[in-house]
């Protein structure tokens, strides 16, 4: 995993175990959706919750690119320490928040609204098919903001009222909702 554009440009992200229960977003899907995010979000002005943070790939990318204001949750221990260290090295503690706890959990806190939530869950999760009503109908997505849900093949939100399209790399969905 490597940061694709902004300030840390290049940067490696190597997270120290292989038997995590993680499912990085491959560099290739990571730059194609990046680069329409580009056109659609102001980086610098925006708030970003990253769900499902993994080892931080999508928190890091925005703070890359001006973001300021990062949330970033995930339940695994390990990766939130190694979310932390990182931004430690990287002198950017600053733009971030990395909150070790489950996302549900996250989701019924209050919380002011973000401009962009990227969600990440384990393809496999029960509840996959219910996290845009979960994040949507809580108002945690600004007025303007964009939900981005990465999934596999075999989840369809196209009919979900707030739906607006879905990209795919290989096997790799990203559904949008705005």
């Amino acid at each position: 995993m490597r940061i694709i554009s902004g300030q840390l440009k290049g940067r490696r992200i190597k997270p120290p175990a292989n038997n995590w229960p993680t499912r990085p977003t491959t560099d290739f899907a990571k730059e194609a959706l990046y680069n329409i995010l580009q056109h659609r979000i102001d980086f610098e002005e925006m708030r970003m919750l990253d769900l499902f943070g993994g080892a931080g790939n999508h928190s890091l990318e925005c703070i890359s690119r001006g973001c300021q204001d990062v949330t970033y949750v995930d339940l695994h221990p390990p990766c939130c320490r190694f979310v932390e260290q990182t931004v430690r090295e990287w002198g950017i503690e600053a733009s971030i928040q990395v909150r070790n706890m489950d996302v549900f959990a996250f989701l019924a806190l209050p919380s002011p609204p973000f401009t962009f939530i990227f969600a990440g869950p384990p393809y496999a999760l029960p509840q996959i098919d219910q996290l845009p009503d979960m994040i949507l109908n809580r108002g945690l997505l600004a007025e303007d903001g964009d939900l981005v849900i990465e999934h596999d093949p075999t989840h369809d939100f196209t009919k979900h009222p707030r739906f607006v399209e879905v990209r795919q790399y290989g096997q790799t969905h990203f559904s949008f909702f705005a």
